[in-house]
């Protein structure tokens, strides 16, 4: 086994880790993406389609209530778990243990999706799902400000943020290729569990020893997951910053099938060898998430790699969040084909870059370093909630307030607001 950092109490790591490690922990963060983007992508509409007739419901509802549900308990549970792994004195370390128990949790729920019979057990399924891979994620995220030097961090984000989208890619694909659902689960279930093997079995972990941990209060417990913004004023700007970011992302993706269909292809001029439109609706938004991808992957690395470098976070989050709203701005004002692929492609571009060194800008405010797993699941709430909050303002924007026009719009001001906010950080330059 090798040993990347003598087991000690929290502190500030000083020195690097090398090429190995952070391939190994990307790869299980790639894995842990797998397990949840198989089902999200591909398996759950599936099942959906096969139990709506029995629920009584259409499949689009019944697969937002069974995701809804989902989604609510990935809210409590990163930072609950990530909070847990901060009070853990293992053997192993305080974060190993619960990605070993997340992702076995995750590819046991996975396998009970593949016999799921009904719509309860398909949201019974995926719940639990939900609640063991955010354990494992908590985990494997709040393992970087353990052991990567700051000036470090940029780089590993960068690459830890390539392996989530190669896993939503590689889970969509294996779900695919697996030739039907109950394969399709077994196949994403095998990979999120060897993925992570490379990382506990090679690397130590952190460990916490048992006088380092503070006595147990049930009411010190859950009063921790409040965060202060005026005793922790620059975690409370960071965190507001990458909620309005992803809420301006969130509002870009949520109704994209229906921008191609609705504006962009039935006014496009131009045709495929064949005469018709080129493409329908749904290969529009395969080839755009193709194309996002592609320039996201292209910069996610370099940007953070480029961050560290120089010993900067802030000038990259406000530039890339520019960048981000003038593609978003064009949605709404070039309404073609051609402006939908520069949009992709622009969006992707600056989305890498926000992506890693976001995550770097994160780990940096973090108040304090026994408290690093619940406060990064406190900050993940940022990734989740524009989730939930993206549906309700998009709705009324496009059905009596402008469409889609005003959607993207309000997308581009909110995320250029997060991109702006970033400056009220004092800590980090």
């Amino acid at each position: 086994m090798n040993t990347v950092r003598a087991p000690c109490a929290p502190a500030e790591p000083v020195l690097p880790v090398g090429r190995g490690w952070t391939a190994a922990l990307s790869l299980a963060n790639g894995a842990i993406w797998v397990g949840w983007f198989g089902p999200l992508q591909i398996l759950l509409a599936s099942q959906a389609k096969d139990f709506a007739p029995g629920a009584g419901m259409s499949k689009e509802s019944l697969l937002a209530w069974v995701t809804g549900a989902g989604a609510v308990v990935s809210l409590v549970a990163n930072p609950v778990f990530g909070a847990l792994s901060d009070r853990t004195t293992a053997r192993r370390g305080r974060r190993t243990p619960w990605i070993v128990a997340g992702t076995a949790g995750g590819a046991l729920s996975l396998l009970l999706l593949a016999g799921a019979g009904g719509p309860w057990s398909m949201a019974a399924g995926w719940c639990l799902a939900q609640l063991t891979l955010n354990a494992a994620f908590a985990a494997v995220t709040a393992a970087v400000p353990d052991q990567v030097p700051r000036l470090q961090r940029g780089a590993v984000g960068g690459w830890l943020g390539a392996a989530q989208i190669l896993g939503v890619v590689g889970g969509t694909g294996l779900a695919t290729a697996a030739g039907g659902i109950t394969a399709g689960y077994v196949a994403c279930a095998v990979f999120t569990l060897l993925g992570v093997l490379p990382y506990v079995l090679r690397y130590d972990d952190l460990r916490l020893a048992p006088q380092d941990r503070p006595p147990w209060s049930w009411r010190a417990f859950v009063a921790g997951f409040w965060l202060s913004p005026r005793r922790h004023p620059d975690l409370g700007w960071a965190w507001l910053t990458r909620f309005l970011i992803n809420l301006s992302n969130s509002l870009v993706l949520l109704y994209l099938l229906y921008y191609l269909r609705d504006r962009v292809l039935p006014h496009s001029r131009l045709r495929s060898s064949g005469g018709t439109p080129i493409g329908d609706p749904e290969r529009g938004v395969l080839v755009l998430t193709a194309v996002n991808s592609l320039t996201l992957v292209a910069t996610v690395v370099v940007g953070g790699v480029w961050s560290d470098r120089v010993g900067r976070r802030k000038p990259f989050v406000v530039w890339s969040g520019v960048l981000m709203a003038v593609a978003t701005a064009a949605l709404s004002a070039w309404q073609t084909w051609p402006g939908a692929i520069v949009a992709a492609a622009v969006l992707g571009l600056g989305f890498g870059v926000f992506t890693s060194v976001d995550f770097a800008l994160m780990t940096d405010v973090l108040p304090k370093a026994a408290d690093r797993g619940k406060d990064l699941g406190v900050i993940n709430v940022a990734n989740a909630l524009p989730q939930v909050a993206a549906p309700a303002l998009a709705a009324p924007l496009v059905n009596d307030l402008g469409g889609y026009r005003t959607l993207y719009l309000v997308a581009a001001v909110t995320g250029l607001a997060g991109a702006m906010l970033v400056n009220r950080i004092r800590g980090v330059r």
